[in-house]
């Protein structure tokens, strides 16, 4: 058996392992990716990539190219609620294409002020871009195809054994650290010992239980559908609850059924996912089916740690959540936003010696987070049931339809209209955080810029069209607001630990930082804030853990 070394070995390659990868990439540290599967994935799974994910793939060099894939630059992101796809329209959140994000984020404040808007791409096409912005560092190797057998904790290292999927080779890795971002049945969770804590399963009306998600063409399927164009459309009636979300915007869709009681056990043939789509669409519609699956929809889970010393875990082996709020996939990016500088920089030298455990510390309370907040999603929409005369052309359908519709749009408002879930994540309490103020409210649809710190640096507009985010350093930058420091004295402090400090003058945000001075971290993240009588030294000690 062959035996590698690295300072970085990770297990799984989907979002969160692939964006580990450029996270690492990007600073020069070499790592090796297994992933069992012989590509990424080919259908679709996640439809919904959130602001702060767009933030970081603005920070990683490609967040134009991802935004130019999926619908047409013209196709409305809209979500429609109706009785079925070709019949009453029951309420309709309307989002703008992506051909305007550009001019809306440039005048954006308050709760919306950043450089990106969400994005709607099926998670198929993304990752095609992240292995290929993974692959392009010298210093990544990607392995696709490869199962990962065994890991052992030897305390000064870890050791893994890998093999091809055709079993005709085999690798000994020993590695300074590992990441499992290998999913839900993550075999580096298990080798851990940790568990799933939280809510297994749920029953409800819809999001709550089996599923059948089919991705299928239908060239035809526009002019059947009622009312103009919409991302994510979504049927509300007794028989057939479902979303439909939009894929190319020309002829392919991802649909994802509830699976009532006496259908758990039939075999869903491409006739029988025809019919289950009829059902939701109203009337007859002939498909082309490119792919059927079973999921289960209801979980609330969390691990009951994510990790510590030299092995941690990210993405769905670390929490899984039903899909509403689009909250697991972007979940996972921010985990491995949090985990990736800090490995960096506990590689290199300049991480103290509590810096990488920091991350359990400030990543699993949003966890818990994040998935209370998509569960309540899936109450919100699951536990409406239908009246059983909204089908009907009656007056009383006709009220049926008007108090569904008014609920639908309140709850789309809730779910799909949240800057305080995506950029609202703070780390208040952590060790590596100088807090000196009680934070701002955690609210999920409103969002309040601050610079008070362990919460996202507030974004700004310099000059009107250069974005703060583009003019920070790679790793961590001190804002100059106000008083100037003695950046000899930082510079210094800096170069004693060889920690890489980019000092940013800026004329404007001294009102809304709150200071004269601001440390924010690779993350983007403020760490510390104050004026110029401070050891520069201190500072740094606590906030690169110790």
């Amino acid at each position: 058996m062959n035996a590698i070394n690295t300072p970085v070995a990770i297990v799984g390659g989907g979002p969160a392992g692939l964006s580990l990868a450029i996270e690492l990439g990007m600073r020069d540290v070499p790592c090796l990716l297994f992933d069992e599967k012989e590509s990424t994935t080919r259908h679709p799974q996640a439809n919904a990539t959130q602001a702060r994910t767009m933030e970081h793939f603005r920070r990683m060099g490609f967040a134009d190219e991802i935004r130019s894939m999926g619908l047409p630059a013209d196709y409305p992101t809209d979500i429609a609620y109706l009785t079925r796809y070709g019949s009453f329209e029951l309420a309709r959140f309307r989002l703008p294409p992506s051909k305007k994000v550009k001019d809306i984020v440039l005048s954006s404040t308050g709760s919306w002020s950043t450089p990106e808007l969400p994005h709607r791409c099926s998670q198929m096409l993304i990752e095609r871009v992240l292995r290929k912005h993974a692959e392009k560092y010298s210093t990544n190797r990607i392995r696709f195809g490869w199962r990962v057998t065994g890991i052992r904790d030897l305390g000064t290292h870890v050791e893994l054994d890998a093999e091809s999927l055709s079993h005709d080779q085999k690798l000994k890795v020993n590695c300074d650290y590992l990441v499992g971002c290998d999913g839900p049945h993550s075999l580096v969770r298990k080798t851990l010992g940790i568990h799933y804590g939280g809510e297994g399963s749920a029953s409800r009306d819809f999001m709550g239980g089996r599923m059948c998600a089919i991705y299928f063409r239908c060239p035809g399927l526009y002019p059947l559908l009622t009312g103009d164009r919409a991302w994510m459309y979504v049927s509300f009636n007794r028989e057939r609850r479902a979303f439909m979300a939009a894929v190319n915007g020309i002829d392919e869709f991802v649909f994802h059924t509830q699976l009532r009681d006496h259908e758990l056990d039939e075999n869903i043939s491409d006739q029988r996912a025809g019919e289950l789509f009829e059902q939701a669409l109203g009337r007859k519609c002939p498909i082309e089916i490119v792919y059927t699956a079973r999921w289960n929809a209801g979980y609330a889970l969390v691990a009951e740690n994510y990790g510590g010393g030299r092995i941690f875990i990210a993405g769905d082996a670390a929490h899984l959540f039903t899909p509403t709020g689009g909250l697991g996939y972007n979940t996972a990016v921010d985990d491995v936003a949090n985990l990736g500088w800090k490995l960096a920089a506990t590689i290199k030298g300049w991480g103290g010696p509590a810096l990488v455990q920091s991350y359990v510390d400030e990543r699993l309370p949003i966890g818990h987070r994040n998935t209370a907040i998509a569960r309540g999603f899936a109450d919100s929409l699951g536990n409406f049931v239908a009246l059983p005369n909204l089908e009907e052309n009656t007056p009383a359908g006709e009220q049926a339809r008007a108090t569904a519709g008014s609920y639908l749009l309140a709850h789309a408002r809730r779910e799909f209209n949240i800057p305080g879930v995506t950029f609202g994540v703070r780390y208040d309490g952590s060790k590596i955080v100088w807090s000196d103020a009680p934070p701002p409210e955690d609210a999920i649809n409103e969002y309040k810029p601050s610079g008070i710190p362990g919460g996202r640096a507030p974004h700004l507009w310099i000059d009107g069209s250069r974005s703060l985010y583009d003019l920070l350093g790679p790793e961590l930058t001190l804002l100059s607001l106000g008083e100037k420091p003695d950046e000899e004295r930082w510079m210094n402090a800096a170069r004693a630990r060889s920690v890489p400090l980019k000092i940013l003058p800026l004329a404007q945000g001294r009102e809304l930082y709150g200071a004269d001075l601001v440390l924010i971290r690779p993350d983007q993240y403020v760490a510390w804030r104050g004026s110029g009588d401070v050891d520069p030294s201190v500072i740094l000690a606590r906030v690169l853990g110790g």
